[in-house]
């Protein structure tokens, strides 16, 4: 798919430290697959004390965290045989109230608040697709990017999934491809797909695959970055995309960390990213980009998984991608 750069747009303020506040939205939905559990991600990592986690961090100390709790989803999953689109309508009918949600939350507060910072909870990884559309509606001038750390790549179309698992195909559907009212519903392409990098995924679909190198999405594998030259290339693509982008929203499906982690995801695999290196990618993208948000998706709570471990895990990764440098630089 050929895409049209977009305008130059004026840089987004960035005020002190003092001024920043993370509003924490959640995303209760499992509709995007086969199986239930995602949409109590939100509710579980409330309980296993994320909160009182996030204030504990040095990195967010200062800042206000206001949760604007859970979008309101009667339905947070439904069974549905459709060998391409499972909950299609539903989705449809969801993403743009989570769009709606997320805008709501990130321009509320004192003044316009240019700094606000968005912390999304999920639910599954369709939750980032609504996320980039309401960071669009909030900065609807910026050119925005995104990180999509994940084990899979996400990168699916109807005629491409061997699932049906719409969950399978929001890094393609914010990027502008696939069924076009679930694109219309992401209110995409919401970025350009140069300003785009998958990081961490291992565990593709041939197709998927295929289309990923003939994009120009970058792509950091997690043994890639288990070296230092692989976060060195991680760390040149930050610098270039931060100097001709507003802003970089990281979208973090939990199940980009090893399953040796025993986090509390819904679909752990092995050979992913440990959490030292995703701390250590995300800071490399944070200190060359505005961080405008972080979704952390796919959290499920799950018999021999550590789900107290998972909290602080996110705790950790909000503290890179949306805290404060050691010397008090947002």
């Amino acid at each position: 798919m050929t895409m049209t750069p977009a305008s130059p747009a004026p840089s987004m303020p960035v005020p002190p430290a003092a001024s920043t506040t993370i509003a924490i939205v959640g995303s209760p939905t499992a509709l995007g697959g086969h199986f239930a559990g995602m949409e109590r991600g939100p509710e579980a990592l409330r309980g296993a004390r994320l909160l009182e986690r996030l204030r504990s961090r040095a990195g967010l100390s200062g800042m206000s965290l206001i949760d604007h709790g859970d979008v309101p989803l009667e339905h947070g999953w439904f069974p549905d045989a459709d060998p391409r689109m499972k909950n299609r309508n539903r989705i449809i009918e969801y993403l743009p109230r989570l769009a709606a949600q997320v805008e709501q939350a990130i321009g509320e507060g004192a003044g316009v608040m240019p700094d606000s910072r968005l912390l999304l909870l999920g639910g599954d990884c369709t939750s980032h697709a609504a996320a980039m559309a309401g960071l669009k509606r909030r900065y609807p001038k910026a050119r925005l990017a995104i990180a999509w750390f994940d084990a899979h790549g996400d990168f699916n179309t109807p005629l491409t999934t061997p699932s049906g698992n719409v969950w399978g195909m929001p890094f393609a559907m914010l990027c502008g491809r696939g069924d076009p009212d679930l694109v219309k519903a992401s209110e995409a392409p919401t970025i350009l797909e140069e300003d785009a990098a998958l990081i961490g995924g291992q565990v593709l679909d041939e197709t998927e695959s295929r289309m990923l190198a003939g994009s120009p999405i970058a792509h950091f594998g997690a043994g890639m970055l288990a070296g230092v030259a692989g976060l060195a290339a991680l760390e040149a693509w930050a610098r270039v995309v931060g100097d001709r982008c507003d802003g970089l929203y990281i979208a973090f499906d939990l199940d980009a960390i090893n399953a040796s982690e025993q986090l509390s995801v819904a679909m752990p695999e092995r050979g992913g990213l440990s959490v030292w290196t995703s701390v250590i990618a995300i800071r490399l993208l944070a200190s060359t980009n505005r961080i405008v948000g972080l979704g952390a998706t796919a959290a499920m709570p799950r018999s021999g998984s550590d789900l107290m471990k998972t909290a602080d895990v996110v705790a950790q990764l909000a503290e890179a991608a949306l805290g404060s440098t050691p010397d008090g630089t947002p």
